[in-house]
């Protein structure tokens, strides 16, 4: 409980920390002139200014939605080459912001997806695709797990088959307590052996 409520408290400490730079850089420009003014009306005497503040607006994330939205449906086909594990839509690394407006460059100049992947293919490698063609240089990343997997059950029913082969002597005696008496029940036996 105690746990939960720092990390919410770091959360909200996180997210105000954030935001403080965001309404410092969206405050007018006339805001300290309009307080100095202010104070100094005040201190004169003279009818108290009134400081009018203005509330920061939200900044548009694109100028056209359209475009933004085509360009986030590519980005989330190229893998981050900074992260490795996040698309370029999903990075904030500046490499994935610098991909990211090369993306809509190119759809503003008309370019297609197609050509969009092609281009990041032809300078990054098929590593930049999260999901890379089936081709020579890539087999190892489609057929590997399967591989691996096929592998692993195999030894797994080598191995149980060959411990149901064995006799129960064969496997480690059970421990003893100081009085000589088996640790285990003596009613449990081991699978497959007569009781």
């Amino acid at each position: 409980m105690a746990d939960a409520r720092r990390r919410l408290l770091a959360a909200l400490l996180l997210a105000a920390a954030a935001a403080l730079p965001a309404f410092a850089a969206a405050a007018p420009p006339s805001a300290p002139a309009a307080t100095a003014a202010a104070s100094a009306a005040s201190v004169e005497g003279s009818a108290p200014a009134v400081a009018k503040f203005e509330a920061p607006t939200a900044r548009p994330t694109a100028a056209d939605p359209a475009l933004e939205a085509r360009m986030l449906a590519i980005a989330g086909e190229l893998r981050c080459l900074v992260c490795q594990n996040q698309t370029i839509a999903d990075s904030h690394a500046d490499l994935a912001v610098d991909l990211r407006q090369e993306v809509r460059e190119m759809l503003q100049k008309g370019e297609t997806p197609e050509q969009i992947r092609k281009y990041m293919t032809d300078r990054y490698g098929d590593f930049v695709l999260y999901r890379p063609p089936l081709k020579a240089s890539t087999a190892a990343l489609w057929l590997g797990p399967a591989v691996l997997l096929a592998v692993a059950l195999l030894a797994l029913v080598l191995v149980i088959r060959k411990r149901a082969r064995l006799a129960d002597d064969q496997f480690e005696p059970e421990p003893m307590l100081d009085d000589g008496i088996e640790a285990v029940d003596a009613s449990s036996t081991r699978p497959g052996s007569p009781a």
